[in-house]
């Protein structure tokens, strides 16, 4: 696997346990395999960035990957929630935080490697605004799909530090790649705007799950995702 990492420097040797805690996937290295997501990341407003490129030889490593057609937004969500800082300002959010957490976190704290989706600022509003209770599950479901952020891939575990290997670090200019970003939220924030605003009809909300007993909610959430 050829892997991508945007940063303000070059390098060479990613190192195990360090990195904010509070990241989408807990503390880890965080990476994806499209180079122009990484040179977007890599630049800022003021400064150039390098993407750095690395391989890694995944086949004796345990990856974890909410991809697979086993989970759901709501894993993903569960995830986010058990990792990110979400201000529990009301009831609702309260009661969907513990809840979500209870019943759609997985188990992956064997995982050497994590693939999903990628949450950056307008990514995590999403996810806010569903815990709200002002947007549906299936909109949630297809917010995340705005902006074509694609998966990122989180080395978590020292074995796959380990594993990993520096190919090269190639400059990439602010005045190309920052513009691309902020066009890409912006993009995905006017989407987002569109699919707020259209019809929800029957639409599955978090309070109907929490009002649902547990039986019946797997067959709820199959339904408006399907």
């Amino acid at each position: 696997m050829v892997l991508y990492h945007g940063s303000d420097k070059k390098i060479l040797k990613p190192t195990y346990g360090i990195g904010n805690v509070h990241n989408d996937y807990g503390q880890g290295f965080y990476c994806t395999e499209h180079y122009d997501l990484a040179a977007e990341w890599a630049c800022s407003k003021e400064h150039n960035g390098f993407v750095n490129e690395y391989e890694i030889d995944t086949s004796a490593l345990t990856v974890f990957s909410l991809m697979e057609e086993k989970y759901h937004v709501l894993n993903w969500l569960a995830i986010l929630l058990n990792n990110r800082t979400f201000s529990l300002n009301s009831e609702i959010k309260k009661k969907g935080f513990g809840y979500i957490i209870e019943n759609f976190l997985p188990d992956y704290s064997s995982a050497d490697i994590m693939i999903g989706y990628r949450a950056d600022d307008s990514y995590f509003s999403f996810a806010n605004a569903f815990l709200a209770n002002e947007i549906s599950l299936s909109q949630l479901n297809r917010a995340m799909k705005l902006g074509n952020l694609g998966e990122q891939i989180v080395l978590k575990s020292e074995k796959a530090f380990n594993a990993v290997g520096f190919v090269e670090a190639e400059s990439v200019l602010r005045q190309v790649y920052y513009p691309k970003k902020i066009h890409r939220d912006k993009k995905a924030r006017e989407d987002f705007s569109e699919i707020k605003e259209e019809s929800i009809g029957d639409a599955v909300f978090l309070i109907d799950i929490l009002r649902c007993e547990r039986g019946e909610v797997d067959e709820l959430i199959r339904r408006e995702l399907s």
